[in-house]
């Protein structure tokens, strides 16, 4: 049985294991100080990026890669601690969006300058030049498009 990995494979492992490990950086930046994990901050951050600081949880769960069903577990204790309200859609009352609140703004645009700091921080300590991050930055935006 042939067990050699392709290059394919190897790529996906050691961008899995990067994310990993770019993940737990910045949800340990973000939570000691603002009490979220990056996974939170992301729903957070999706709402601030849609009309009205709303939406549903299928397009949460579209815009940072979970399930309806996951996006509405990580949806409780944000809405326990403020940073979200659930209200019901205007014209479909079956349909519940997701909303930012005051708190969650807030939340995001602190966790913004915390994020991109650790970001800098974490690219510094890299054995990379800045050309190197800015192509593989636009390979993964190929890739997330395919």
């Amino acid at each position: 049985m042939d067990t050699s990995v392709t290059p394919g494979v190897e790529m996906a492992e050691q961008l899995a294991a990067a994310w990993a490990n770019i993940e737990r950086s910045l949800s340990r930046s973000i939570s000691g100080v603002l009490g979220v994990s990056y996974s939170e901050y992301r729903i957070l951050n999706a709402l601030a990026a849609a009309p009205d600081h709303r939406a549903s949880r299928v397009d949460l769960a579209d815009a940072v890669g979970l399930t309806p069903s996951g996006v509405t577990r990580a949806l409780k204790p944000l809405e326990k601690i403020g940073m979200v309200d659930s209200v019901k859609h205007e014209r479909d009352a079956r349909l519940t969006l997701a909303t930012l609140t005051r708190s969650g703004a807030r939340t995001v645009a602190n966790a913004n300058s915390v994020i991109a700091e650790r970001c800098e921080t974490l690219l510094a300590n890299a054995p990379t030049a800045r050309r190197q991050v800015e192509q593989l930055t636009s390979m993964l935006a190929e890739l997330a498009s395919a």
